[in-house]
């Protein structure tokens, strides 16, 4: 199969969608792959480290998907790429249909198969290929809260961990999963007294069995959220339904309970996001202010740590990639229901639950 990987375009997206070592396993197979020039230098590797494993170098986004018959991304394409999309052209990347509507009707009249990461599925239920990015968004969520805090960034000017003699921040995490999991770790460590919600009575007793002695778990509900949120220093929004809009558990009203100074990071942003004040950002313009609350809404959070999320991300994704190369997408997901789980357009038609859902 004659494998591209374009460089990505969106804003501040330094990832790319495979490693040299990953290139190297699939050139064993018999497989071709094109790489456009400098695609993998804002993860770190450079056109020669491709060179010297059988990949070959295309001067433009144009030349990959004229040629490829399998396109290798990290992010969905941006409407400048929209027109680029072939018919029966196999697309697998992160795609978020349910929060773009533009996206979804470009990719529905391109009539290409879209395999979403997001949405492939293990049989336990598990979301392979969105764990990984999602550690790494659970614990930046923590990072860059921290950072927004500070009173020079519109924050309340509290130090997460406190010191001896001072009190120490308080986080709200809405959301048990990876995402949350990762954020309530980081937070704990940082020396923060941490809540984390959920909806599900068995993962909160998981949670309480892991967590450090600084976290408490908690039922999701309105009324305990709107308790949480008015002593809430940052507030992490990390709720997914997969492939399907998330929804907002923090509404417009609720935000003048808070404390003037308050940041919430909304991590389900590219789903929607779970907090109805937030829109997408940028790592350009990563915040906007809304009732004095910081909001935080960089859609492609692990595109500012690219090293480290293109590693985890192409150590996830390789072994699909090598099994849609080798059999083609078709007998592919005939034969994994994991990536059966993973189609969400196909040929003009949407062929997700959750997607159709979200566009009635």
């Amino acid at each position: 199969m004659l494998i591209g990987v374009p460089a990505e375009i969106k804003n501040n997206e330094d990832r790319v969608a495979i490693t040299p070592a990953g290139v190297l396993e699939l050139v064993k197979l018999g497989h071709r792959v094109l790489i456009q020039s400098n695609a993998g230098f804002g993860s770190g590797f450079e056109d020669k480290e491709y060179i010297s494993v059988g990949a070959e170098i295309v001067p433009t986004i144009e030349d990959v998907y004229a040629r490829a018959e399998m396109v290798l991304k990290v992010k969905e394409p941006i409407a400048q790429e929209y027109d680029l999309v072939r018919e029966g052209q196999l697309l697998f990347t992160y795609f978020h249909f349910a929060s773009s509507e533009p996206l979804t009707k470009a990719m529905i009249k391109s009539k290409a198969v879209c395999l979403a990461y997001e949405t492939v599925e293990s049989a336990d239920g598990s979301l392979p290929l969105l764990i990984p990015m999602s550690e790494v968004a659970g614990r930046m969520s923590i990072q860059e809260g921290a950072k927004y805090l500070e009173k020079p960034l519109k924050g309340k000017g509290i130090l997460l961990g406190g010191v001896p003699g001072t009190p120490r921040g308080k986080v709200l995490v809405l959301g048990g999963g990876i995402v949350g999991t990762q954020a309530a770790k980081m937070a704990a460590g940082l020396g923060a007294n941490v809540i984390i919600m959920d909806i599900s009575l068995k993962r909160l007793r998981y949670l309480a069995d892991i967590m450090p002695a600084n976290v408490t778990t908690m039922m999701s509900n309105q009324h305990n959220i709107e308790t949480a949120i008015k002593e809430a220093d940052l507030i992490v929004g990390a709720v997914l339904i997969p492939g399907a809009k998330a929804p907002h558990l923090i509404k417009r009203d609720m935000l003048k309970k808070m404390r003037p100074g308050t940041v919430l990071v909304d991590v389900a942003v590219d789903q929607g996001g779970c907090i109805e004040t937030c829109t997408p950002t940028t790592h350009e313009a990563p915040t906007f202010i809304i009732d004095d609350i910081v909001h935080y809404c960089v859609a492609n959070m692990p595109g500012a740590v690219p090293y480290t999320s293109t590693l985890a991300l192409t150590n996830a994704t390789l072994p699909y990639v090598l099994e849609l190369a080798n059999k083609g997408w078709q007998k592919a997901t005939e034969e994994s229901l994991a990536l059966k789980k993973g189609l969400n357009i196909v040929n003009g038609e949407i062929v997700h639950k959750g997607v159709a859902e979200a566009f009635a």
